[in-house]
């Protein structure tokens, strides 16, 4: 669930940005042979009868993406706050970068399809309508007997202007719906009969290396009255299934070997800043997320009836196995109205700190119930790009679990949002200036992760005005311009 927030446009100070590891553009795959077609076209039916609902169309309008001989996989990720995104198609020869100005944010490939609505008796054009298109529908389906059984590439676009990396694709021999409910406003079209052209933009077809003529499709479209009430909009599942795994109490608190894959986490800058209504707390949204070779497993085992859970770390290697596990922490059940499960403590840290970056509050949000809620990166080697499909699942639990699972996978965050217990901060008692957000993963340094030196991310505030008339502005991250992101209203 995504919430939005207001912005002040202005630079943050170099100083306070966390650094960003940078990422290389992935290697093209070689295995298979060179494509005999198109990397990918424009398919369907010759007709398509859909219905509109208060004049405006929904969902499937007859817009299939077709990957032919080979998958269709298109990267996106910035290597800084600072640098613009970057956007690559895996071409057979290796990475192809889309010329700049195609793809400006995450959620999807910017105007990618064009499409013009013709009356049939005389060709008169009646609209002309750009798509934003995400590869990754939950509607993706095989159209060869032979194709893949499976298709490996996400359910959904991350929509967060924090996100680093992103990876979009059709599994060969698999067919994409292009879902116009989600490509910006509503399509509007009179009830009756249109010749439909659909055309691949010219800056992707160049950059595809493909002949124009194989990026258009014409098909005939007829809009119907829709019945009131019988179109429920689809969305695109989101979040982590939560399911209790039973796990087996270590023997021993030993360390093992931690193996060839170790999670690494990191911040992101706080977001979604707001005032409470009485001015007395800045609420703030915050994730975590792993930025390692392998997921970060941390298991539960009720000690006898108390609420109270011990708390393992298992590490896992690149092929799955596990290599070792030691004891990290404890678990609470947390009885917050917004929380009321277990949680993992000391997972991260919530600090506000003066111009000079000495402490001045720390939130008392201190324990956590890992999920990969938010894809932050799936270009970092060892991302699973379909976490809710592993056989690692988190899972809260209830007051009655003896025991339980949380995992935060690879390229995937933990967000918590504003409006859970604890995530604020008290400054009716402060006087105004510049202070900073400071969000720091693995404060106490108890899991183990390749790096330490990248868990801690700052965002730069200013509190104005009296005070009973609080305000705070706050600035921008490099390029990321967040405006309007993560809340639902300002204060």
């Amino acid at each position: 669930m995504k919430l939005r927030l207001g912005v002040t446009a202005t630079a943050l100070a170099t100083t306070a940005l966390t650094a960003l590891t940078a990422v290389s553009a992935p290697s093209a795959r070689t295995a298979e042979p060179p494509p005999a077609g198109p990397p990918i076209s424009l398919t369907g039916p010759a007709s398509v009868t859909v219905e509109s609902y208060d004049g405006s169309l929904y969902g499937d309008i007859g817009l299939n993406l077709l990957a032919h001989d080979r998958a269709f996989e298109v990267r996106s990720y910035r290597t800084r706050w600072s640098n613009p995104i970057e956007t690559y198609w895996q071409s057979p020869d290796g990475p192809v970068m889309i010329p700049a100005g195609a793809n400006d944010r995450w959620e999807a490939l910017d105007n990618f399809l064009v499409v013009d609505f013709k009356r049939p008796s005389d060709g008169t054009l009646v609209r002309t309508r750009t798509l934003d298109v995400c590869l990754n529908q939950w509607n993706t389906q095989r159209t060869a007997p032979d194709a893949p059984l499976r298709s490996p590439y996400p359910t959904g676009c991350p929509g967060s202007p924090f996100t680093l990396g992103s990876v979009q694709g059709i599994q060969r021999d698999w067919v994409s719906n292009v879902d116009v409910s989600g490509t910006g406003p509503a399509l509007r079209l009179p009830v009756g009969r249109y010749d439909v052209v659909a055309r691949i933009a010219s800056r992707y077809v160049t950059a595809l290396g493909m002949d124009p003529a194989d990026a258009r499709r014409t098909y005939r479209l007829v809009v119907k009255k829709g019945v009131d009430g019988g179109y429920e909009k689809r969305t695109t599942p989101t979040g982590t299934t939560e399911r209790l795994r039973a796990a087996t109490r270590p023997s021993t608190a030993r360390a093992g070997a931690p193996g060839d894959a170790l999670p690494d986490l990191r911040s992101l800058p706080a977001s979604g800043l707001q005032l409470s209504e009485d001015k007395r707390y800045l609420r703030f949204s915050a994730t975590v997320w792993n930025g390692g070779d392998g997921p970060m497993v941390v298991d539960g085992f009720r000690r006898g009836t108390q609420d109270v859970m011990d708390a393992y770390q298992y590490f896992i290697d690149s092929d799955g196995n596990q290599t070792g596990y030691q004891q990290v922490g404890t678990m609470i059940w947390h009885t917050a109205p917004t929380h009321n499960h277990w949680h993992f403590k000391d997972f991260a840290k919530y600090s506000l700190l003066r111009e000079d970056l000495s402490q001045v509050v720390v939130s008392r949000k201190e324990s956590f119930c890992l999920a990969n809620t938010d894809a932050v990166d799936y270009t970092v080697p060892g991302a699973d790009w379909q976490p809710e499909n592993t056989d690692l699942h988190t899972s809260c639990g209830d007051r009655s679990s003896i025991s339980l699972r949380e995992v935060l996978s690879s390229g995937s965050g933990d967000t918590y949002a504003q409006f859970r217990a604890g995530q604020a901060f008290r400054i009716d008692n402060l006087p105004n200036g510049f202070y900073y957000i400071a969000v720091e993963a693995n404060p106490n340094r108890n899991l183990v992760e390749s790096s330490t030196t990248n868990n801690r991310a700052l965002r730069k505030i200013r509190l104005s005005g009296s005070l009973a008339n609080r305000k705070v502005s706050f600035y921008r991250v490099g390029l990321v311009d967040d405006h309007g992101y993560g809340v639902e209203e300002e204060h």
